[in-house]
């Protein structure tokens, strides 16, 4: 054999060599791809779901346009939320609705970002309508909180302030500082 020979199959040698290894590299992440824990369980499009408590009446139920659950994490992301919660007297009082929204299943907390709207449901409330860019609802404890500029509208009033405590089986609503507002006498 001459030296151009041995040259030639030493290069073809290493050539299958080489691309052997890469093929097993992209098998590897094929796999890892696979079993990938950021990909969702399930996802669901128009949702409507209603939850209950322990005591078999409805907690809150969520429409969506867009749903994906991820299992290990026990997160739920939405598109287009809008939830209706039910406090303690057991008819809804609110209708809550985003742009996006995260659900943690472990703790009942439920984030919703951009666009947060909250209607009352009835005319006869005094507060009709809560505007924010972020809240947060504990469906366990019925407490709303946000740190964001909040606007309200009620009967002959609107008021702005900066953050948000309210606690929907008590009936109150608390707006923490920087407070400001007009009003309609009658």
């Amino acid at each position: 054999m001459s030296r151009v020979t041995l040259a030639i199959i030493a290069f073809f040698g290493t050539a299958l060599i080489l691309y052997w290894q890469v093929q097993q590299k992209r098998g590897g992440e094929t796999d890892s791809s696979l079993n990938n824990q950021d990909s969702p369980d399930y996802v669901i499009e128009d949702l409507r779901s209603i939850e209950f408590n322990e005591r078999g009446q409805v907690n809150s139920s969520v429409t969506a346009k867009h749903m994906e659950h991820y299992e290990l994490k026990s997160q739920t992301y939405f598109t287009q939320p809008v939830y209706l919660v039910y406090p303690d007297q057991g008819k809804a009082q609110w209708q809550i609705s985003a742009d996006l929204g995260q659900l943690n299943k472990k703790t009942g907390k439920v984030v919703l970002e951009n666009n947060v709207i909250i209607d009352a449901i009835s005319s006869e409330e005094p507060i009709q309508s809560l505007s924010t860019s972020f809240l947060e609802v504990d469906l366990n404890t019925m407490i709303m909180t946000s740190d964001r500029t909040i606007y309200v509208t009620g009967k002959d009033f609107n008021i702005q302030g900066q953050g948000l405590y309210a606690d929907l089986n008590a009936q109150e609503v608390q707006l923490t500082s920087q407070v400001v507002g007009t009003y309609e006498a009658k």
